[in-house]
C-alpha cells in the first residue's frame, strides 16, 4: 500500500478552485518534486497533504500506518526569521517538541537525535552560535535538522531554497537526496525549479491549477509537460 494516496482530489478558497483533478500516489523512499509555476497550486497542496487545509472533493488515504508524530514540515523561509533570537542547537532540539508528550523537559533521546542532525548536517560546530548570526545556507541548514528531529517517515519542504544563491541551493538539493537515499526518508517538495527538481528527484508532480504530469523523472523529460518547461539541454537526467 502506497504511503499516500491523492484521488480526484480538489482544494479551493471561498468556493474558487485552487488546484483539482490530482491522482496520484507516494510510495515509501520516494524523493516527489512538487513543480509549477508561482499560483498553480503547489503549496496549497502541501497544506491539505499537511491536513491543515480541508479538500473541497476528492481523498487523501494515508498507509503503512503513518502517524502525525511521524512527519516533519519545513516550511517556506520567511525573512522575519532570520532574527529569531536563540542559539543553533536550541532551534534544533525545538523539532522535538512534538515528541515531547506531556514531558516537561527533553528526553536524552531528544538530545542525542537533536545532536545527531547537527552532525549530519555538519553543522555541529555552529551548535553554540546564534541562529540569527548565520549565513542564509547556513539557517537553512539549521531549519532542515530541525524538521528531521520531527521526521521519523515523512518530510515535507516548501520551497527550501528559495532566496539562497545557485551554489547553495544546488548543495541543498544534493544534501536531500542523500538523506533520502541513505536514510530511506520519504521526501515531498515544493519547488519551481524544475532542472533542479529533475536532477535529484525520482518523481515529479508538474501542477498548472490541475495536474500537467506525474510520474518518474525519466517518463517526465520526455513528456509534453518534461519538452515545455525543461527545454532541449536539460531533457536529460543522468543514469536516466
Amino acid at each position: 500500500m502506497a504511503l499516500i494516496t491523492c484521488r480526484n482530489l480538489a482544494f479551493a478558497y471561498e468556493g474558487n478552485r485552487a488546484v483539482w483533478d490530482l491522482n496520484f500516489t507516494v510510495e515509501k523512499g520516494d524523493y516527489l518534486c512538487i513543480t509549477g509555476e508561482n499560483g498553480s497550486g503547489k503549496s496549497t497542496l502541501i497544506l491539505g497533504l499537511l491536513g491543515l487545509k480541508t479538500p473541497q472533493t476528492g481523498s487523501i488515504e494515508i498507509g503503512e500506518g503513518l502517524k502525525a508524530s511521524e512527519v516533519g514540515y519545513l516550511p517556506q523561509y520567511k525573512a522575519a526569521e532570520k532574527d529569531f533570537p536563540a542559539g543553533v542547537y536550541e532551534v534544533v532540539l525545538s523539532g522535538r517538541l512534538g515528541k515531547r508528550g506531556l514531558r516537561p523537559f527533553y528526553s536524552r533521546e531528544d538530545k542525542r537525535i537533536a545532536a545527531e542532525n547537527l552532525e549530519r548536517l555538519d553543522i555541529a560546530a555552529l551548535r553554540n552560535r546564534c541562529y540569527r548570526e548565520l549565513s542564509g545556507g547556513q539557517r537553512q541548514r539549521v531549519l532542515l535538522a530541525r524538521a528531521l528531529c520531527a521526521a521519523g517517515r515523512l518530510l515535507f519542504l516548501d520551497e527550501p531554497a528559495a532566496g539562497l544563491d545557485p551554489l547553495v541551493t544546488a548543495d541543498f538539493y544534493r544534501l536531500l537526496e542523500e538523506i533520502n537515499r541513505q536514510s530511506g526518508l520519504t521526501v515531498i517538495m515544493v519547488s519551481h525549479d524544475i532542472p533542479m527538481a529533475v536532477k535529484y528527484a525520482n518523481r515529479i508532480l508538474h501542477l498548472r491549477g490541475e495536474q500537467l504530469f506525474f510520474g518518474t523523472v525519466p517518463e517526465y523529460v520526455r513528456s509534453k509537460a518534461g519538452r515545455e518547461f525543461l527545454g532541449e539541454k536539460n531533457r536529460e537526467k543522468p543514469g536516466s
